[in-house]
């Protein structure tokens, strides 16, 4: 079973059992082999309770079609892209991100974990549909592909700590929220090996989610973190996603930190080291991002929401460093994706060398009130759009590059669907607290028209 919208934008995602299952999860594999001109691919999954049986028929797929599997075992999804870019294979990860436990999914990435290219996922879909239909017979290989197993999982944590200096350091406290996911299995294997004391908030591995949902992006999932952070007195807190590829700070006095403002630290820091150097950030990152990385001589290049675009763009750019407003944070030390951990890593170093709070530091990067992201379940998502683009984006602005943005005076609206779910995203920012709150309020009023 393969239903078609289980393919997104930029991975797999979809309900087991319901939208797809095992069989459907050979069949990819099956045309996987057939679309891919290597004949040997990494494979990693996370702790999701439909892991080890969507895995292990993937990867029989793959053998059929005469690929060679090394199954890294359980990873982040970072853990996946350094697997990749150490061994110069193509990976795939088994998982669904943040979304909920009955959920499942697979992200994709070519050698040297580059992005793959687009209409990847579309051609994929087509051949992997008609196989598990019956249409089009999986071909057959001359030769079987053979698995092989390789832990990376002490080469990975051993990677990251090369790429910072954590010389030096105070000690600090940090609370460790992973909800359950592939977070509790990296930060403190890594953490281990600095200064710190660590407070973990479910590091237990659970794809069932017994406490929270694994998405950080929803408010209602950082307040355990933010609580535990002011209870025990943590000069910070880091809240995972459920495959660890994403990372929301916190501060010491349980605010969260805008991952745009991370994202200008971060640069900043990486801008010290190149001056002058690219850094990639996405259409709904604070405005104040690029003014300040520009103000410090930093080339800023724009780029469409989602990890293959922005990973894409970091490698034709030469970008140094790329931030996007949902948390996700690439480096070109580690092969241009995303990595959740690298950048806690240079939050903590930045905090434990400054001897300032993490509220301090972050304090001169917030320029502008923002919305935060807020979704909506839309019946016509691009009815939508055209509405406010016509209605609120008169005498303003008006692009369609991501969706739709509207930009006017110390001001702008991003209205776009998700690349993951059947949600219509608004976000919403401006120079003066009652100008964002009246501008979110009519669009959300509009958005409702449909």
């Amino acid at each position: 079973m393969l239903h078609a919208q289980i393919f997104k934008a930029n991975d797999i995602r979809g309900i087991v059992g319901v939208e797809w299952d095992t069989a459907g999860a050979w069949a990819i594999g099956a045309a996987y082999a057939a679309l891919v001109p290597q004949r040997r691919v990494v494979v990693t999954r996370d702790m999701r309770v439909t892991g080890p049986d969507i895995q292990e028929a993937f990867m029989r797929g793959l053998v059929h079609g005469g690929v060679s599997v090394v199954d890294a075992g359980l990873a982040s999804t970072d853990g996946l892209w350094f697997a990749s870019g150490s061994m110069d294979l193509p990976g795939v990860q088994i998982t669904s991100s943040h979304n909920p436990s009955s959920y499942n999914g697979m992200k994709f990435c070519q050698e040297g974990a580059k992005p793959v290219t687009e209409g990847f996922l579309t051609d994929l879909a087509a051949l992997a549909r008609a196989i598990d239909a019956g249409t089009v017979d999986a071909a057959t290989a001359d030769q079987p592909g053979t698995v092989s197993v390789h832990d990376i999982h002490d080469e990975y944590v051993a990677y990251l700590l090369s790429l910072v200096d954590a010389t030096g350091l105070r000690h600090l406290r940090i609370v460790v929220d992973a909800g359950n996911g592939m977070g509790g299995l990296t930060a403190p294997a890594v953490l281990s090996h600095l200064d710190v004391e660590v407070v973990g908030l479910y590091l237990d591995l659970d794809g069932t989610f017994p406490n929270h949902q694994p998405n950080p992006l929803e408010p209602e999932n950082l307040v355990d973190a933010r609580r535990r952070v002011r209870e025990c007195g943590a000069d910070l807190g880091l809240v995972f996603d459920g495959d660890a590829d994403r990372v929301f700070l916190i501060d010491e006095r349980g605010d969260v930190v805008s991952p745009s403002a991370i994202t200008t630290m971060i640069a900043l820091d990486e801008l010290a080291d190149e001056p002058g150097g690219t850094i990639i950030v996405n259409t709904i990152t604070s405005s104040a991002a690029r003014e300040i990385i520009e103000e410090h001589h930093g080339r800023v290049v724009m780029s469409r929401v989602g990890h293959t675009y922005m990973k894409a763009l970091m490698a034709s750019e030469g970008a140094v460093f790329g931030g996007e407003h949902s948390a996700h944070y690439y480096f070109r030390d580690f092969f241009g994706a995303d990595t959740g951990m690298l950048a806690a890593l240079h939050v903590i170093c930045a905090v434990g060398k400054s001897g300032r709070n993490l509220s301090d530091l972050v304090r001169s990067y917030t320029r502008y009130v923002a919305s935060g992201e807020i979704n909506s379940t839309v019946h016509d998502t691009q009815a939508a759009m055209d509405l406010v683009g016509q209605v609120v984006g008169e005498g303003a602005t008006v692009t369609w590059e991501d969706g739709l943005k509207i930009l006017g005076d110390g001001w702008w609206v991003s209205l776009r669907a998700s690349n993951t779910e059947p949600l219509l995203r608004l976000n919403v920012e401006a120079r003066d607290p009652d100008m964002m709150v009246s501008l979110r309020d009519r669009v959300l009023s509009l958005v409702k028209e449909k």
